[in-house]
């Protein structure tokens, strides 16, 4: 609307100065600012969804640090060993023991946090569990991060706050 105003008053300034070649200079400078304009939306638009995707890499790391210090506290020798341990995604339809191999299974974590800073003391963050390696415990695909959407890492208690299941893996 403010577009619309600004237009119509210069237009109008233009054609009561008189000039027909002042409003055909005005029109050019119109046009050419209304490229620009749209230029720069579609550049927003653009940065918009790069930010989003971005957003969306950096919880999925933020889950994977904290698969990996669930999976440090959830083994008695705090992960030993001669190389580094790893996390891995774990298949809905597998055991952790499968997942990880050749090397040694010690936990088949499940964990999940909500979105926002603590509000009190006795507000639940998060939620965890520790399937065992043995067996694919909980098979429901929609604890599988490789099977999910990219948006779902952003998922709270009312769109079904989901589990994500990490097989934590001693070399």
């Amino acid at each position: 609307k403010v577009f619309s105003v600004v237009f119509f008053v210069v237009l109008l300034s233009a054609v009561t100065a008189g000039g027909k070649g002042k409003l055909s200079k005005l029109k050019d400078e119109i046009a050419s600012l209304k490229s620009a304009f749209s230029s720069v939306t579609a550049r927003m638009n653009t940065m918009e969804a790069e930010r989003v995707e971005l957003d969306q890499a950096h919880a999925w790391q933020a889950l994977h640090m904290a698969a990996a210090a669930a999976c440090r506290g959830s083994t008695a020798s705090g992960g030993t060993g001669c190389c580094a341990n790893s996390v891995m995604a774990k298949e809905n339809t597998r055991s952790c023991d499968q997942v990880c191999g050749d090397t040694a299974c010690d936990a088949d974590i499940s964990i999940s946090g909500y979105i926002g800073q603590a509000q009190s003391y006795s507000q639940g963050l998060g939620h965890y569990y520790n399937y065992g390696c043995g067996t694919p415990g909980n098979s429901d695909v929609m604890y599988d991060e490789v099977k999910a959407g990219g948006g779902d890492v952003f998922k709270n208690d009312d769109t079904d706050n989901y589990y994500y299941r990490f097989c934590c893996c001693r070399n």
